[in-house]
């Protein structure tokens, strides 16, 4: 704790130099100068409270929110000081608030310990003491060395030092990390690969020097030194020696690693962004009216005082009127921005091989068989016995260009393996750090040449059954600047052969035979089905040629300076005069409806940007094939630089062609470094650029660069509101970071999930959560606000005026309880419903036009206007209630026939009876989805009020001290003249506001409304049940049937006559369009 504490402070920094020295299996120098390096735990930490700091943590957040700490401050203030109100009015709501969220907050964070602590405590092996000890994952040190079994995921960052194969390889899949669930390969120095037992592990002495830990999950820089006998042997380690927390371990039965980084020091925990509280836009609207009434609220109350005391002033009011001590979501709408993943997200991560070019003519495969165009299975040109020599040699190319593994498990026993009748053999289980490679290899494999392995140096393929051994003599990597990989092989006969595959861009050019012009051809073909392409071609070395090229190989890798562009100028002059064999088409299959999700998402003015760890070709391959990116879009590039100076110059071209074309849309392809770049000096530029392209696609990204994107487009001027959709654990710091994260519960495990906002099983489902969902959510929650703040003006404004005859006395107007319970019970559960239930457009009309999105994008029902509107009308109708009752009771109070007077409760009970009744009302003119449930509360909250009123003063209550509502409500409604007064008050506040509503819709309706009145056409009821009016209707027709239905004279015969049924007033629960013979529904 002490050196937390100190590390804190800045006195005891974790790590003293750029560089950690790391003993393997902690055998440190037995001299005594040496001070072993402090290093972390490895405990991962992703919950956010713990128990002692839960309470004032989760306070302090929840007072940062500005209505509860206003609320708190009222609370205080009437704690502090003698007042006309009790505390408990404004303090039991808040504690009711508080106690709740806490209770949320808490359990949410207790489902993330729940989480961590199986991390942490999940068993693992480390070699101790000349043995295998099991242990659990938090107490694993840096320098341990771990046994990781296959299929298991790696507990720590771990340098590989040996596997169960001889060369010291392994296959891992990072899908948890970068979003690839393609194989990549890791291999251990020569010196520990041989060690591959725990005895010979317990007698390795050896030191590893490595960088301090960063976030970058493509960079590993460090050494270890072996010490061998009496001499000391220092070997480089890179990113492929460096076996990264969360990966999986795959076609491998087990390897040992040391670990270099521990707990929150691994290079997945930092691309985890912290849990932070995210503040919806709803929520910023919300704080700034509350600033906007606190402001009103605090000229009140100074205006009061200065009154009160001017009055006081005054000998004839030195005495007060009476005894001072006797009174006391959400976000999921108006996105305006999506950033989603591709791999799990957009597509199925399933390559299947479709169509192929070969020799000038294209095949498909129907039935384990290559098929020429326009034939079919049973054609009797369709049905070959054999391969033709283009064919075979097009797929022998398929077979061995590439780097897929087959499973551990199977490469035993293969000559043996079962066959089918026509030679080809049974299924095999393949492993490739490409999903189009395996796909063209298992093609290639159904169609009759089969890859079934490597052996030493040599690759096995067997042509129609027959085996044949190819000797692997140089794999020529593919790099994304050549977008190509080669290899070179003997054949069985001798010949030097090099077969190259990659990008049509990149292979035809260099291509001086084949069919080039048909297969060029067929390629844009394929693209435009949405296959991922692939050429294919071949060269024939002499023996002169091959020595040649062998030479100037070697020269090249094992040059110490600038190495690769060496293997770069030898890559080229290999890869020249090649022969075309043909061209490969693979789809990698996309979730169900993503183009008609994508298209829907940008009819609703919704930017979409595709966020992935993958390579440039693949991802711009996927964004053609899903809508992302269209055909006729024009595509900019910013990729491959590695220089601000190169940068900030493509950046400016790509504006100016931006400019120059701006008739066009255009797409953004830009990679991880190149973004790096622009966003170091060229934010701004790069910004510009951005928002003038319809769509972006960034690939080739670390997770934390996906949070910095949507970071950078949070903070932009504009403030859009983002959301995030990934469906691994590398997208977790995207879904945090922007404002709605979305979790896709898919292949990749549920990290995404557990840390999103809201979960889906597929993409699909994102335009309903927006379109439909979204759109209901910020209407409900809009009007919510909205009226909140609307019935509280009503409620205090009255208070106020009624100051201006008390002399500012602080005599309140109303009773203390029902001071208390006009927030919590009278006028509540309306409002709730309307906020659970309100469906003021059908959801299939809202999905099939989403444009309609485009009403409540840039917070449109949260805006300055609305809230003037909702203000003033708060306002007059306060004014109507006090002074429509002082009307009535200012001159002569008594209004009983007895002569009997009324005092200052019963015209403040008069007040209150009219307001309730009001704002419920107008909740129910806010009201388009009308169910029982509505009715209920509804009239039912009216009831309640006055069966309530009747009850409460009709008893004398003995543990209250005073009993001035006593007898008063009874006494209120005895009376015609006030019966008569809340009638017209009532209905004088809302006649206004109705024909305010009913011209608005008629003159200048919104999208939204042009579309209820679209249902009332087409069959599916109109919504809104007192503002809706048919085709031909006039505007006053409608207001008579509304004022008809307030009164209670609305009957089904009387609204039928008009065309339309009552569930079209009241109720919407039928969405399909009325036959002429079908009798309307009623439905209540």
């Amino acid at each position: 704790m002490l050196r937390w504490i100190r590390q804190q402070l800045g006195f005891d920094p974790p790590h003293q130099s750029d560089t950690r020295t790391i003993y393997i299996a902690n055998r440190f120098p037995q001299n005594g100068h040496y001070v072993p390096q402090k290093f972390a735990d490895n405990r991962i930490i992703s919950s956010k409270y713990t128990v002692w700091n839960f309470i004032p943590k989760n306070l302090f957040e929840q007072f940062r929110r500005v209505a509860n700490f206003y609320f708190l401050i009222i609370f205080l203030v009437q704690l502090m000081i003698d007042t006309p109100t009790s505390p408990i009015t404004s303090g039991l709501p808040l504690f009711f608030v508080i106690t709740v969220t806490a209770i949320k907050q808490g359990y949410e964070d207790w489902l993330r310990h729940k989480a961590d602590n199986e991390v942490n405590g999940a068993p693992v092996y480390v070699v101790r003491s000349g043995g295998l000890v099991k242990t659990r994952s938090k107490n694993i040190r840096v320098g341990d060395i771990v046994r990781v079994a296959k299929d298991e995921t790696f507990p720590v960052d771990l340098v590989l030092l040996s596997s169960d194969r001889v060369d010291g390889s392994c296959h891992v899949t990072t899908a948890s990390l970068d979003g690839e669930t393609n194989l990549k390969t890791h291999v251990a120095v020569p010196e520990t690969a041989v060690l591959q037992s725990v005895a010979n592990l317990d007698t390795l002495v050896a030191v590893v020097e490595c960088q301090q830990p960063e976030a970058d999950l493509y960079r590993f820089v460090g050494r270890i030194t072996i010490s061998h006998q009496i001499e000391e042997i220092v070997r480089p380690l890179g990113p492929e020696s460096l076996l990264l927390r969360g990966a999986r371990l795959k076609n491998a039965k087990e390897i040992f690693g040391v670990a270099v980084y521990t707990g929150m020091e691994t290079k997945m925990a930092l691309n985890y962004k912290s849990k932070s509280q995210k503040r919806s836009a709803v929520e910023k609207s919300m704080n700034s009216f509350l600033i906007i009434y606190l402001i009103i609220l605090l000229f009140e109350a100074v205006l009061s005082t200065i009154l009160k005391y001017a009055w006081q002033a005054e000998e004839k009011w030195d005495e007060p009127w009476y005894d001072q001590k006797t009174e006391h979501e959400r976000n999921s709408s108006k996105v305006e921005y999506v950033f989603t993943d591709k791999t799990g997200t957009l597509t199925e991560n399933e390559m299947q091989f479709r169509e192929c070019s070969i020799n000038g003519i294209k095949y498909q495969e129907i039935n384990g068989k290559l098929v020429p165009e326009g034939l079919t299975e049973d054609s009797p040109d369709g049905i070959r016995q054999s391969l033709m020599k283009e064919e075979e040699l097009f797929l022998k190319a398929v077979c061995l260009c590439h780097t897929v593994h087959i499973s551990a498990d199977q490469t035993d026993g293969i000559g043996d393996g079962h066959w089918h009748a026509n030679g080809i053999v049974s299924q095999l289980e393949y492993y490739a750090s490409s999903p189009d490679e395996k796909a063209l290899v298992e093609a290639a494999s159904r169609v009759g040449v089969v890859f079934t392995g490597t052996n030493g140096e040599g690759m096995e393929v067997k042509s129609l059954g027959k085996p044949e051994r190819y000797k692997l003599l140089h794999v020529l990597e593919f790099d994304p600047n050549r977008r190509r990989m080669s290899v070179i092989v003997e054949s069985p006969s001798g010949e030097k052969l090099l077969f190259t595959k990659g990008a049509e861009s990149s292979i035809l050019p260099h291509s001086r035979g084949g069919e080039i012009d048909k297969t060029r051809i067929h390629v844009d073909e394929f693209a435009l089905k949405g296959l991922r392409t692939l050429c294919v071609a071949y060269r024939r070395f002499t023996a002169e040629e091959y020595q040649e090229i062998d030479r100037r190989l070697h020269e090249a890798r094992t040059a110490l300076h600038q190495r690769e562009e060496q293997l770069a100028d030898v890559f080229n002059f290999i890869e020249k005069d090649l022969e075309l064999l043909g061209a490969t088409g693979v789809e990698d299959k996309l979730q169900d409806k993503v183009q008609e999700t994508i298209e829907a998402l940008r009819l609703a003015g919704i930017k979409v940007w595709v966020l992935t760890g993958d390579k440039h070709e693949t991802a711009v391959s996927v964004s053609l094939s899903c809508g992302h990116f269209h055909r006729t879009m024009n595509i900019l590039e910013l990729v491959q630089h590695k220089s601000d100076s190169t940068c900030a110059e493509q950046l400016r071209q790509l504006a100016r062609r931006i400019k120059d074309d701006h008739v066009i849309q255009h797409g953004l392809v830009v990679d991880g470094t190149s973004l790096s770049l622009a966003l170091r000096e060229h934010e701004k530029l790069f910004m510009e650029v951005c928002r003038n392209c319809s769509a972006v696609l960034c690939c080739r990204m670390a997770p934390l660069q996906k949070a910095k994107v949507v970071r950078l487009l949070k903070t932009s001027p504009e403030k859009p509101i983002t959301l995030a959709i990934g469906d691994g654990a590398n997208d977790v710091s995207m879904i945090q970071e922007a404002h709605v994260g979305i979790g896709i519960m898919g292949k990749e495990g549920r990290q995404a999930v557990r840390n999103s906002d809201y979960a889906i099983a597929r993409f699909k489902f994102l335009s309903k959560l927006l379109l439909v969902h979204g759109h209901f959510y910020y209407i409900r929650i809009a009007t919510l606000v909205q009226y909140f703040f609307y019935k509280n003006v009503c409620f205090i404004t009255p208070q106020f005026l009624y100051q201006f005859f008390c002399l500012f006395s602080q005599q309140t107007l109303y009773d203390s309880v029902y001071l208390t319970l006009y927030n919590i019970s009278f006028t509540s559960l309306p409002v709730l419903m309307y906020s659970l239930f309100e469906q003021h457009v059908h959801p299939h009309v809202l999905q099939s036009k989403p444009a309609l999105y485009r009403d409540i994008r840039k917070n449109a029902l949260l805006g300055f206007k609305p809230f003037l509107y909702w203000t003033i009308l708060g306002f007059s109708h306060a004014f109507v209630f006090f002074y429509g009752s002082y009307l009535l009771m200012g001159e002569d109070t008594s209004l009983l026939g007895n002569g009997q007077m009324f005092g200052n409760w019963t015209f403040g009970t008069l007040v209150f009876t009219v307001m309730v009744i009001t704002v419920t009302a107008k909740m129910a003119l806010e009201t388009h989805f009308w169910t029982w449930i509505n009715h209920f509360v509804t009239w039912g909250s009216i009831v309640f009020y006055f069966l309530f009123s009747l009850f409460y003063g009709g008893i004398i209550w003995p543990f209250l001290h005073t009993q001035d509502m006593y007898f008063v409500f009874v006494q209120l409604l005895s009376s015609g003249s006030a019966w008569f007064a809340i009638i017209v008050i009532v209905v004088t506040c809302l006649f206004l506001d109705v024909v305010k509503k009913v011209l608005c819709r008629h003159l200048q309706p919104t999208s939204t409304e042009k579309a209820q009145l679209t249902e009332t056409g087409s069959g599916i009821n109109c919504l809104d049940s007192m503002c809706c009016f048919s085709d031909g209707e006039t505007a006053c027709a409608s207001v008579r049937r509304m004022l008809e239905r307030l009164m209670g004279r609305c009957s089904p015969t009387r609204v039928n006559r008009c065309g339309i049924s009552l569930n079209s007033l009241c109720c919407r629960r039928f969405s399909y369009k009325l036959e002429p013979d079908e009798p309307a529904a009623i439905d209540v």
